[in-house]
């Protein structure tokens, strides 16, 4: 079969291969749609990644979207072929961590978690992969647009789950929110959080295009970063907020989100820095911010299957409030041989995709 791999650690290295069909699981699924986001752009770049042991090559592709093509008998769940899927990234760590023998590898405490695709396993950028039933999650077919999505979307879910544990600490409700950044994790923020009837503001560096519409059509005010300078302008047109997402990377911006919450307020960073920028901050008047003013500030990463279900359940209820919302994020079309040939993103890009393979509708 033909899979798309990179050589970790090597910038430029991204190539065609061809593989074995993998046989490493009972249910073999096809796969039809892969998404493109950010850590595949710095596993491409030769930043980030690691290869399964023993082997010099990884291949990418963490965000799929493929239908089950046969299982073997025995322990396959409610899986039958034809039936369309998602799997989940992470895979637990093997001796297990507490958290992993729980079901949340997303939360691993030892660090031996692997990651498909990123972190010592194969991803889903090939015609086929194996996998063990537990790690996938069916999708309605009326959701299949769109589903591509649902790897994103958990990772959202999960922050936003964390971001209402933490409101559930006082009697005031959140009113307004601010979300830096109109990429994919941005946007699906954007989305959950219009859901809950906030007022929500999205802070981007691109002036116009399908980022703005996107968000003006679910409600939220767009803001040109160029225009409101982030620490002044921002600051007097928006005012406090009660929920800051930093959905950018940017480090700076993680430290600016910080001084853009109000009291009590919530920052939840979710962009991930790779490179290895310093900054110079005022810690003393950072600290004071954030004790004085009872702020709370985390990170979350990755997400497990109960995300990806309840994922599944934010899908429909967007469909429903705001019809081709989702479908429209997919705003460029790849194919496999355009991957290995030299991908580069573009400031103007949302959501890239590559497309295997063509549905079964037969099965």
């Amino acid at each position: 079969m033909k899979a798309v791999a990179v050589s970790p650690g090597k910038a430029g290295n991204v190539r065609l291969v061809d593989m074995p069909l993998p046989s490493d699981g009972p249910v073999l699924v096809g796969v039809r749609i892969v998404g493109l986001d950010g850590t595949d752009d710095e596993l491409v770049s030769g930043r980030y990644g690691e290869a399964p042991r023993g082997e010099d090559s990884l291949v990418i592709g963490h965000e799929s979207l493929g239908q089950v093509h046969h299982a073997t008998a025995g322990g396959t769940g409610d899986l039958s072929p034809g039936d369309w899927v998602v799997a989940t990234v992470r895979r637990p760590d093997p001796l297990p961590c507490p958290n992993c023998a729980a079901g949340q590898p997303d939360m691993c405490l030892s660090g031996l978690y692997t990651e498909r695709g990123i972190k010592g396993r194969h991803g889903f950028l090939a015609e086929f992969y194996a996998e063990q039933p537990q790690f996938l999650v069916k999708v309605p077919r009326e959701l299949v647009p769109a589903a591509v999505l649902l790897e994103p979307l958990a990772v959202v879910e999960k922050a936003m789950e964390q971001v209402w544990r933490l409101e559930s600490r006082m009697a005031a409700r959140p009113e307004k929110a601010l979300v830096l950044g109109a990429g994919p994790v941005g946007l699906l923020s954007t989305l959950l959080l219009r859901l809950r009837g906030l007022e929500v503001y999205v802070y981007d560096l691109v002036e116009k295009g399908v980022k703005r519409e996107l968000a003006e059509a679910v409600g939220a005010r767009y803001i040109w970063a160029r225009e409101h300078p982030l620490e002044s302008r921002l600051v007097a047109d928006v005012g406090p907020v009660d929920i800051v997402v930093e959905a950018t990377g940017q480090s700076p911006l993680a430290f600016a989100a910080i001084g853009l919450a109000g009291a009590s307020g919530i920052v939840c960073l979710l962009g991930i820095s790779a490179g290895d920028r310093t900054l110079q901050i005022e810690a003393d008047r950072l600290s004071l911010d954030m004790v004085l003013q009872n702020k709370a500030v985390f990170g979350s990463v990755s997400a497990n299957r109960r995300h990806f279900q309840a994922g599944v359940s934010r899908m429909r209820e967007i469909e429903a409030r705001w019809p081709g919302v989702l479908p429209a994020m997919i705003t460029r079309r790849l194919t496999m041989e355009q991957v290995a040939s030299g991908w580069q993103r573009s400031p103007d890009d949302l959501k890239t995709v590559v497309e295997v393979s063509q549905a079964r509708e037969e099965m």
